[in-house]
């Protein structure tokens, strides 16, 4: 059994391999929080590019804090999550700063909030307790089901609001009139006080704050050493199921690649190009030339087929690059049409044959399957032309369910059903023969996934049921039907244009209605009702 000494002796080893830093000592204590363990955190560009807000603010010192990688091993030695930085408690920060990426990161919300010994609920702490915040990717979709656990939500780009808020709490007098000052400020939700014309609104950073660049590069997460900095920012595309696209934000700003170059540290071996849209830069070869040419690898997290040359895919072999990764992101071509998806057979198959020449050992595909108005013959498409492919290059096919998203044109579009997806996986299985390898997400996951993207406060009440039940995909089923929880419906086609007919309802028949919030909210309460299907009406 690993000690409490053990641990912490982990912690410290990990951030001895680390280089960079940004510790300091300052009045304001804030937590920059990731509900992921620490390999996946530091991967994350947007978490890193805040916490070096918080640090160039006067007299605020953040410190990082990740969810344990064996939660059971934290549980059993009565440890709460502590900074990498000093080993500070979490439950010992002014403020408490959450970058929640998705949806399927409520639970270790959760954990690290009862780990601290703090109220996960919103309204069981009180002034004493640490400020809770959040912001991050999800804010930019559905950030509702985070509103019965979080004091602040910042809502999208945080470069500028950090500061905002930052400022805002060192001069509060109190709890109450800070929070009543950030309802009525762009930019930020206070639950329970922010007008509605300003729940949804997302902040747009300034063009001097890009781009954002790693602070702290370690050999312990996804991108092994690699320092991680954005040429551009935002999508210049359309792509009718994306968060990211060309009307969030203003689409895509791209940084010149002086600047990025001047930014890259000498020491940077291995550089990551990371956005939404990275090969749509108009000087994307001459950037991806000119770091190899320094010596160095280099890694692009967005290819879009359309966009790729020789040049360009010759670069990223120079660079280090083994696999070529493209996404087609429609099992067919009428059902990328569907979806504005700019990409043709041809396109793709021409990603392959580059891919080939420039010495590259494989092409990963991702693609999604249980879009609406979906067939099987779509299916046999992405068989045959994956098969196409793999004439050419050996194939990864990676294949996730889709699932809607709000702010996007098919919001309120249906989940297709776990059997559908499972039933379509398995033809696509069936029909590779092992020509080509297939990586599935899971059809489960996807569907409580769907359930939280398409739900209110609800939808977060669900998670932690759900969370306290044990987290199984029975437990997820249990909470959402208990509380009655429904994706909502939205009154749009797939070219985004309100009009009279609706997606169809994926809510069960017969549902309960939904719980008053205030009473699933005294259920959750640890200890207090034991069989939560005895508050539901008619029960």
């Amino acid at each position: 059994m690993a000690t409490r000494q053990t641990l912490i002796d982990q912690l410290s080893q990990r951030a001895a391999a680390e280089v960079g830093s940004l510790h300091k000592d300052a009045p304001l204590r804030v937590a920059m929080t990731y509900p992921s363990p620490y390999h996946v955190g530091m991967s994350s560009l947007g978490f890193q590019a805040i916490a070096r807000e918080v640090f160039l603010h006067d007299g605020a010192a953040p410190e990082r804090v990740f969810l344990p990688d064996d939660v059971e091993a934290w549980t059993r030695a009565k440890l709460p999550p502590v900074s990498e930085e000093t080993h500070r408690p979490l439950h010992a920060f002014d403020v408490i700063a959450f970058s929640v990426a998705y949806e399927l990161e409520l639970p270790g919300l959760f954990t690290l909030l009862e780990l601290a010994g703090l109220p996960v609920l919103r309204e069981a702490r009180t002034a004493e307790h640490p400020l809770v915040i959040a912001g991050g990717p999800l804010t930019f979709s559905n950030p509702d089901p985070l509103e019965p656990f979080v004091d602040v939500l910042v809502q999208g780009e945080a470069e500028d609001t950090i500061h905002q808020l930052l400022h805002e709490v060192q001069g509060a007098t109190s709890r109450d009139s800070l929070l009543g000052r950030l309802a009525l400020m762009p930019g930020f939700r206070v639950p329970g006080r922010s007008a509605e014309s300003t729940r949804f609104a997302v902040a747009k950073a300034g063009d001097e704050r890009l781009p954002a660049r790693s602070v702290i590069v370690t050999p312990n997460t996804e991108l092994t050493n690699m320092f991680l900095i954005e040429p551009e920012r935002g999508c210049s595309r359309g792509c009718h199921y994306c968060v990211m696209r060309r009307t969030t934000n203003g689409g895509m700003r791209t940084v010149p690649p002086e600047r990025v170059l001047e930014l890259i540290p000498q020491t940077a071996r291995r550089v990551g190009l990371v956005g939404a849209a990275v090969t749509d830069h108009p000087r994307i070869v001459e950037l991806l030339d000119t770091i190899v040419g320094a010596g160095r690898q280099v890694g692009v997290s967005s290819l879009r087929a359309d966009r790729l040359t020789l040049p360009l895919v010759s670069a990223l072999k120079r660079g280090g690059a083994q696999v070529l990764t493209v996404a087609s992101d429609g099992a067919s071509q009428r059902m990328r049409d569907l979806v504005d998806r700019k990409h043709s057979e041809t396109q793709l198959l021409n990603a392959a044959r580059l891919a080939k020449e420039a010495g590259l050992r494989r092409l990963k595909v991702y693609n999604v399957v249980g879009l609406p108005h979906e067939t099987d013959d779509d299916v046999d498409e992405l068989v045959r032309f994956t098969l196409e492919l793999a004439k050419v290059l050996p194939v990864a096919l990676g294949v996730a369910p889709f699932a809607a998203k709000r702010n996007t044109p098919l919001d309120g579009a249906p989940f297709a059903g776990i059997d559908v997806i499972e039933s379509r996986l398995a033809r696509i299985r069936k029909g590779l023969k092992g020509r080509a390898e297939l990586r599935p997400t899971s059809a489960r996951w996807a569907w409580v996934e769907y359930m939280l993207a398409q739900s209110g406060p609800e939808g977060g009440l669900a998670a932690l049921m759900a969370h306290r039940a044990g987290g199984t995909f029975a437990a997820w089923k249990r909470a959402f039907a208990e509380v009655g929880c429904q994706p909502y419906e939205a009154r749009r086609t797939v070219d985004g244009r309100r009009r009279a007919t609706e997606w169809p309802s994926v809510g069960p028949k017969g549902a309960a209605p939904v719980m008053p919030a205030a009473e699933v909210a005294e259920a959750l309460q640890p200890g207090v009702v034991k069989d939560w299907g005895a508050l539901l009406p008619g029960r």
